[in-house]
């Protein structure tokens, strides 16, 4: 097929959104957006580049001076619940739509998109909160504090989860009072185009959304990072990244404020005591959702020596269980890695395993050819006898690789979760209460699971230790980060004394 012919067959998203209307871009153009089941482009999508940046970030300062940043607390959550129910009512195509961009299965997208609507209206009971606080001096002045909006924010949202990324960070920063330009991901930019659509039904001003897909370094992305006019950066992504943003952010003498989500390689620690049937049921789930593409996963699995060898027998025949396939199918359990990139990154890892001397019991193979056609597919997999040194254990794969690990006793597993570089999340099975509350308090990591895992909530707050990010998103904490403090002080009596008067 010409390429001619291809193009007209590609769902069309041709235009940015900025200022509250549908832009062609100015230096930017059009990419292909790939359906990672096939291989295949599926849709022509818009990116910006630089200029556009700029228009966009122009037309969230003057929102800030506009109906938006006049509006009340009470006025701006009204909005917020329609967007809400606007996001509700679509929640089922916007599910169809990042399966196809993404390659997360249909079953997964619908449950975690279906619950979007509920975190919106969940940040828009916060929007008339921001109260300061008045301070206590004496009779001569009434001091106090406000809670005042950032301003611009530019949010860098990841490929693996666009439309829960941006809802992390539009969810808070909306309830704030700030406005922002969103920048998805290359690979999977369409929900958030998407997103777009379901501003402009809810009534939002113009400006206080903009919406620009772009690349990274030199692009959009860049250019967002760099600008003087926008006044915090929130990204999620990779370590390496977040360090050339904030060397490039902070280069641009603005003083920019962040907030880093970025990943993680946590523990799962099963101890002996547990109840290993729903252990394994966590285990199994926490190692394959998204693929493994999710920075909250529990690829190293910690696994108390006496129980280990059932688990790891117990690890392979749930393998054979996962049904691989097209991700629009709702029997899917689990579709492509999301781009090729990716694939290729995984299965790299999966050569390391073998090399460093793990012992492959599951899976390792991409699947292709047949049903699998050019997919990005590849196999649950499973490493037994790995050790905490091990590149399959120290490194963020972001593939369905579980790496098993044994340990004696618990001063042992505690060790083997602290030991890396990352602190984002970890989880622990116990029957023992005291043990329970020992474990979880000395674990490195923003977010503890105990008998449970990957229990994630727009109310709870949700970040790292270490390497594994900057601040909190999602619970009271994230909205602090959109918000800064200003400090009032009233003289009472209207006198001042004259320092020069004798």
């Amino acid at each position: 097929m010409s390429s001619a012919r291809l193009q007209t067959a590609l769902a069309r998203y041709d235009r940015l959104y900025i200022n509250g209307a549908w832009v062609a871009p100015e230096d930017g153009g059009l990419m292909e957006s790939i359906d990672p089941s096939t291989g295949q482009p599926w849709a022509l999508v818009a990116y910006g580049g630089p200029r556009d940046i700029d228009r966009a970030v122009a037309a969230a300062r003057e929102a800030l001076s506009g109906p938006w940043g006049k509006m009340p607390g009470h006025e701006r959550a009204a909005l917020m619940r329609r967007f809400a129910d606007v996001y509700a009512k679509h929640a089922a195509d916007l599910a169809v739509l990042e399966t196809t961009d993404s390659g997360r299965s249909i079953r997964e997208a619908r449950a975690d998109i279906g619950g979007h609507s509920n975190g919106y209206h969940w940040w828009a009971s916060l929007a008339d909160k921001a109260s300061g606080r008045t301070i206590p001096f004496d009779s001569s002045v009434h001091a106090f504090t406000t809670r005042v909006p950032v301003g611009v924010v530019g949010a860098i949202t990841p490929w693996n989860v666009p439309l829960m990324a941006a809802a992390w960070k539009l969810g808070p920063a909306l309830a704030a009072g700030c406005t922002v330009v969103l920048k998805p991901a290359e690979q999977t930019p369409v929900t958030s185009l998407e997103l777009g659509k379901l501003f402009e039904e809810a009534g939002f001003p113009p400006g206080v959304i903009n919406i620009v897909p772009g690349y990274g370094q030199g692009g959009a992305g860049e250019r967002l990072v760099t600008h003087p006019d926008v006044d915090k950066i929130a990204f999620t992504g990779e370590g390496a990244t977040a360090k050339a943003i904030l060397r490039a952010g902070t280069t641009a003498d603005t003083l920019k404020k962040f907030t880093f989500e970025l990943g993680g390689k946590s523990p799962h620690i099963i101890f002996a005591d547990a109840d290993i049937e729903q252990a394994m049921n966590a285990a199994t789930n926490s190692a394959w959702t998204l693929c493994g593409q999710s920075c909250a996963l529990g690829s190293r699995v910690i696994v108390q020596r006496s129980v280990y060898d059932r688990v790891v027998a117990d690890f392979v025949e749930r393998a054979k269980k996962v049904r691989v396939g097209q991700p629009l199918d709702p029997a899917t359990h689990m579709g492509p890695q999301a781009h090729h990139e990716q694939l290729a990154k995984t299965l790299a890892y999966i050569e390391h395993g073998r090399n460093d001397g793990a012992e492959l019991v599951a899976g390792g193979n991409r699947l292709n050819g047949g049903a699998y056609g050019d997919g990005y597919f590849v196999e649950p997999t499973v490493f037994a006898k790995a050790h905490n040194k091990m590149r399959i254990a120290q490194e963020e794969i972001f593939g369905p690789v579980a790496a098993l690990i044994p340990f004696d006793d618990e001063e042992e597993a505690i060790a083997i979760a602290n030991d890396t570089p990352y602190g984002l999340t970890a989880g622990l099975w116990t029957g023992d209460t005291g043990r329970a509350h020992r474990v979880s308090s000395r674990i490195d990591a923003g977010m503890v699971w105990v008998n449970t895992y990957r229990f994630i909530r727009w109310s709870t707050p949700y970040g790292g230790f270490k390497g594994s990010g900057w601040g909190r998103e999602n619970g009271i904490e994230a909205l602090d980060s959109y918000l800064q403090t200003k400090t009032t002080v009233i003289s009472t009596t209207g006198r001042f004394p004259d320092a020069y008067a004798q």
